[in-house]
């Protein structure tokens, strides 16, 4: 049997957890710049404000019903996902940590079944402050439908028999079925399949036509079989990227200069933390597509590396010299994108004997990791980086890092 346990309204409920005083007020949270909305609480649901609405067409709702609005704060929703799911891993040794606020148990052999899963809810809230629903069932698929529907009731459901399934089944929209996207859930409703009961009556043949291999997998888990197995070991990342847009549109070198340095400074220090290393490293820039009197252009370059790399100073060196080459005067840019391609393990990498390489930037980096380890990110950077980052993106409504900085800890008197 599978468990499903989904953080509830995830984002806001991370700011919610320091600052209780808004546990009853409409939430909203915004993506990068401040731009739209992308995730909201169940009393901003109730006002009717749409996830990805952007921020300006909602301004004035968000006044007249005194909604709170956060910008978002990754680094805290990050260290929040660590402790509960580290907390989950106590109640199962098989866990699927699916998304940044949901994760898969499998439960095999367990007596007094429900009142367990309620010990789990219970205990994530406990220890962590954020509310939790479990949904339980024979597939994951069935798990996931499961834990809607707790969502709506007691904050746990159970499907653990055939009577139980058949009636939560009979109206949930297909559409909402994980794994039925956008284009399959319109084509079913175009021939009257609009419920879940509804697609599990369809012949096998018809789904396998019409739905491929995966809407069978589907379709046999909402019969109870299951297709879909646990995934406890995470694949190696073929690609990583830092990119975000600016608070402004940039159209000077030296600032764009600045920007590629730092995303490029932020990726080798994710590379070393999955102890990756890249071959490739690609550069492309941006202008807004919305401003529709904007002069569009995306160039975009690809560098081959000397050598496999993570360190700091070889990838900024790497990104500026591709900078030099794409950067056209007279644009005005609202992202630069730099990403590491071709990546393999740090202990995989082969030495050159007709191309030695120099570690003294891997020392230069560890000495770098480990300052701002211990001091706080960003305390010591490459001077590449710059100082004053006008180009940064906009967060006005940013709130302290309350997890990872100890001048923004809360204090007790």
């Amino acid at each position: 049997m599978y468990v499903l346990v989904d953080c509830n309204n995830f984002y806001a409920s991370c700011h919610r957890l320091w600052l209780p005083q808004y546990r009853t007020s409409p939430v909203v949270v915004l993506s990068n710049n401040d731009g739209c909305v992308i995730a909201r609480s169940n009393e901003a649901k109730a006002l009717k404000i749409e996830m990805g609405a952007p921020y300006f067409k909602i301004k004035a709702l968000v006044k007249e019903k005194d909604v709170i609005v956060f910008s978002s704060h990754y680094a805290l929703y990050g260290n929040m996902s660590e402790r509960v799911m580290n907390n989950l891993a106590r109640f199962s040794p098989d866990v699927e940590v699916y998304s940044i606020d949901e994760c898969f148990l499998k439960l095999e052999g367990f007596a007094e079944i429900e009142s367990y899963l309620f010990k789990i809810r219970n205990t994530i809230i406990k220890n962590t402050g954020i509310p939790v629903s479990v949904g339980y069932a024979p597939t994951k698929t069935l798990a996931k439908l499961a834990n809607k529907l707790a969502k709506k009731g007691t904050g746990v459901m159970m499907l653990d028999t055939e009577e139980k399934i058949n009636e939560a089944v009979k109206n949930y929209p297909v559409g909402d079925v994980w794994g039925i996207g956008r284009q399959y859930a319109a084509k079913l409703i175009s021939i009257h399949i609009d419920t879940a009961k509804k697609f599990r009556e369809l012949p096998m043949e018809w789904v396998n036509k019409n739905m491929s291999i995966v809407g069978v997998r589907l379709w046999k888990e909402l019969k109870g079989e299951s297709c879909l197995h646990l995934k406890t070991h995470l694949n190696p990342k073929k690609a990583m990227c830092t990119s975000r847009s600016f608070g402004k549109l940039v159209e000077s070198y030296s600032e764009m200069e600045q920007a590629t340095a730092s995303y490029a400074a932020r990726l080798a220090m994710k590379l070393r933390k999955e102890k990756l290393c890249t071959n490739v490293i690609t550069i492309r820039l941006l202008t807004n597509r919305f401003i529709t009197d904007l002069e569009q252009i995306y160039p975009c370059i690809t560098i081959k590396l000397d050598h496999p790399a993570n360190n700091t100073p070889d990838l900024i060196r790497a990104a500026l010299l591709g900078l030099k080459k794409v950067f056209v005067k007279g644009y005005k840019f609202q992202k630069v994108e730099v990403t590491a391609t071709s990546l393999i393990p740090e202990a995989e990498v082969q030495l050159n004997m007709f191309n030695p390489y120099k570690t003294e930037n891997n020392e230069i980096s560890k000495v770098l990791d480990n300052i701002n380890r211990y001091y706080g990110k960003g305390t010591v950077k490459i001077a590449s980086e710059g100082l004053i980052k006008k180009w940064d993106m906009r967060r006005n409504f940013l709130t302290p890092d309350y997890t990872n900085s100890w001048e923004d800890i809360i204090k007790v008197h």
